[in-house]
């Protein structure tokens, strides 16, 4: 044969960076090796023993489903959605896939015009962007706003892309740095993009993971004929395994609903039956379910908070999270002293601290920050959530000691991280 030719957009990709610091700090794990693992996003805790149960009564389920997925969960998402969210979605303009990562792709890949995202920003967004032959659009944002795109700086991007339909991804609560769109700010850039012909992707994967205490409405609400939002178990529900996601908007894009069927039709064709029946427990605003959520939710704001704090306290500054499982500390303080340690950038300076420090984290330039900032992406979530979750339900206080007996890694991060600066 003659010589291989593959895709260029496909071979220009890295492998995911969350996925492959986890990795690595399962192998050093394997190797007896200490570490602190706080690079990677995973809910923590168990699926909760009905959604399981109701996995179970559906094993034997074997037909492929409707390529938007089983009419009764799309009629249930809408209910759940209605009473949590107070969102108006109609089944019809609802599609279920394998996870909302996948739905992201799929819609980025309908859709024309060019992407923007404010910075720091998910690491996957830019690859799945990449793969469709287009570039993204970053718009750095500012520690002292909490890393929170303002409307003044969407506005400005917009005038430099022009008249033409542009695509906004926006994630709040938000991954890598746990800052939360208060409704004010989340009304401002749903004007601008309403006047700017920008379609919002509003994904809300940690919309129920949310400590801010401030009851609030999303971007669908002030701009639904513009807004398409996707969701899924993985954070929420902690059931990142089952693949299990959702995209859901307004008659208004109804049309990308249904191209979306027929890419669908002819991609993944649906998402399993015992996983989608699975679903409907998850999204049937049980009691004991949603009971869960708010227990798991809990824990997440104590262990991010403590983080927090520990930083600043060693003057690595972060702004307190208000939602999902992340902080992005701001190592600058110490750029000096990092500098005769060889450090130029973020890379170097997550290398140093897992060697170092035995501290696992993702640098800022994975979330399309500069690299010569020396910022990093810190996960919450490295301890055993069966055990935190057990002893929260049974009554123990969410304080600094739940931290020393259910979440020890993360005090040790702290010690050891603690430890280094103060001798650096």
């Amino acid at each position: 044969m003659g010589q291989l030719e593959l895709n260029q957009d496909i071979l220009n990709l890295k492998e995911s960076a969350t996925l492959k610091i986890n990795q690595l700090a399962l192998k050093m794990r394997e190797k007896g090796e200490e570490v602190f693992h706080l690079g990677f996003g995973q809910s923590p805790f168990p699926v909760h023993a009905k959604i399981i149960n109701k996995l179970k009564d559906h094993a034997h389920e074997k037909d492929y489903l409707p390529t938007l997925g089983l009419l009764s969960l799309r009629e249930e998402i809408a209910r759940y959605y209605q009473a949590n969210f107070q969102y108006d979605f109609l089944p019809e303009n609802i599609c279920i896939g394998p996870g909302s990562k996948e739905m992201l792709f799929q819609v980025l890949f309908i859709l024309e015009g060019p992407v923007i995202i404010p910075a720091p920003s998910w690491v996957s967004y830019g690859p799945q962007v990449n793969i469709r032959g287009k570039e993204i659009t970053t718009i750095q944002t500012s520690e002292s706003n909490k890393y929170k795109l303002k409307a003044g700086e969407l506005i400005e991007t917009c005038q430099k892309l022009g008249d033409g339909q542009k695509i906004l991804i926006m994630n709040s609560p938000n991954n890598p740095t746990g800052a939360v769109y208060t409704e004010s700010e989340i009304a401002s850039i749903a004007k601008v993009a309403k006047e700017n012909n920008v379609l919002i992707m509003s994904d809300e994967i940690y919309a129920q993971v949310d400590f801010s205490g401030t009851p609030k409405k999303g971007f669908y609400h002030f701009y639904p004929e513009g807004t398409l939002v996707t969701a899924g178990l993985s954070k929420s529900h902690s059931a990142g395994g089952y693949r299990m996601g959702f995209i859901a908007t307004s008659n208004e894009l109804n049309p990308v609903i249904k191209a979306l069927a027929s890419l669908v039709s002819e991609t993944f064709s649906a998402v399993s039956a015992p996983i989608q029946n699975a679903a409907l427990m998850a999204y049937s605003n049980d009691a004991d379910i949603q009971k869960y959520i708010q227990a798991c939710t809990d824990i997440h704001s104590l262990c991010g908070k403590y983080l927090s704090q520990r930083f600043n306290q060693i003057k690595i500054t972060t702004p307190d999270p208000e939602g999902a499982f992340y902080i992005m500390p701001n190592f600058e303080f110490y750029r000096e002293k990092l500098m005769a340690k060889g450090v130029k950038n973020s890379k170097d300076l997550c290398d140093l601290l897992l060697k170092e420090c035995k501290v696992a984290m993702l640098p800022g330039s994975d979330f399309y920050l500069d690299e010569t900032d020396l910022k990093v992406r810190v996960a919450t979530v490295d301890y055993d959530g069966e055990k935190a979750l057990s002893a929260y339900l049974s009554g123990e206080e969410l304080n600094e000691e739940f931290i020393s007996k259910y979440c020890p890694r993360l005090q040790g991060a702290m010690n050891s991280l603690e430890s280094f600066f103060n001798k650096l």
